[in-house]
């Protein structure tokens, strides 16, 4: 099955570690689809559900290429979902999978254990840029429902409307994009908008490319890099509660005062402007040896009533 994730290069124009921002200048969204607190039963159920499948089993499916395993040193996925507390029988959303490198873990997990996957994208009809994403993203996975459940979706960007019907999910989870919201000018609105969709004690996990608090915090973050003490401030301003935070995803290596921001470091690897122009006396490898960015591992969760 791994040819099928050949797809995935023009999902990745919405990837979480690239330069993407939302088109704000374009018609109101349509009205995404309601997700149901019961929208798992309308997913393509297994014959039973499968308790011994694991994240790590999803971690070795022959679908997931080469160079995705390469980034499990750096994401360390299973340590991550069971920080943020995901169970297999959750209904989840994910918000801008990009390329689908968490949904290749997290889909084929929820499918053996009754749970529901939903990804959140940008509205396609926001521009050809994001329609050519979602095409490319679903074409991964439409065709093997045995393994990725019936994914369902929904929308996400500056002018889309509910996640879903309120009170209806588990958890919601983003992946290096907060930086893309605050170039956006709608971090606050991700916050607001995942707070409305969380069951009472669902969970906001967020994982993020972190700035040293030493450092200014830019709002519209350029360099891709952003504060603890920020993302905190946006997720309590929405109502959550601080759950706890992981270094499972730390990388002291990183100095985030690269040339061309976080998007210096792999798997980005930039090594020139969008002039062409290359620093006197860059060192790729110098970015190579140092790995993905140093990120903050945040849990959140929305009250119980």
């Amino acid at each position: 099955m791994k040819h099928i994730l050949g797809a995935s290069v023009l999902a990745l124009l919405l990837a979480a570690c690239g330069n993407e921002t939302t088109v704000d200048d374009t018609p109101a969204a349509p009205t995404p689809p309601e997700v149901e607190a019961d929208a798992g039963d309308t997913a393509a159920e297994p014959t039973e559900v499968d308790a011994a499948y694991t994240v790590e089993t999803a971690l070795a499916g022959e679908w997931r290429t080469a160079e995705e395993r390469a980034r499990d040193q750096y994401r360390h996925p299973v340590e991550t979902l069971e920080f943020f507390g995901i169970e297999g029988d959750d209904t989840v959303i994910e918000v801008w999978p990009g390329g689908g490198w968490y949904t290749n873990v997290i889909a084929p997990w929820l499918n053996a254990n009754g749970g529901q996957f939903i990804a959140a994208v940008v509205t396609p009809e926001r521009s050809e840029r994001a329609a050519q994403a979602l095409a490319a993203y679903q074409a991964n996975y439409e065709a093997y429902p045995d393994t990725f459940g019936v994914i369902e979706y929904t929308y996400y960007d500056a002018k889309s409307g509910p996640l879903g019907a309120p009170d209806s999910v588990d958890a919601v989870l983003t992946f290096r994009n907060l930086h893309n919201w605050m170039s956006g000018d709608h971090d606050d609105k991700f916050f607001a908008d995942a707070y409305a969709v969380l069951k009472p004690g669902g969970v906001l996990g967020v994982v993020e490319h972190r700035l040293p608090s030493a450092r200014e915090q830019d709002p519209s973050a350029p360099t891709g890099y952003v504060h603890e003490d920020y993302v905190k401030t946006l997720a309590e301003d929405a109502g959550f509660v601080f759950e706890g935070s992981s270094e499972v995803n730390a990388n002291p290596a990183d100095t985030a005062d690269h040339p061309f921001g976080v998007w210096t470091l792999p798997p980005v690897s930039t090594t020139a402007d969008g002039d062409g122009n290359t620093p006197e006396g860059f060192d790729a490898a110098k970015y190579q040896e140092i790995g993905e960015s140093d990120r903050m591992t945040l849990k959140f969760v929305k009250p119980a009533e």
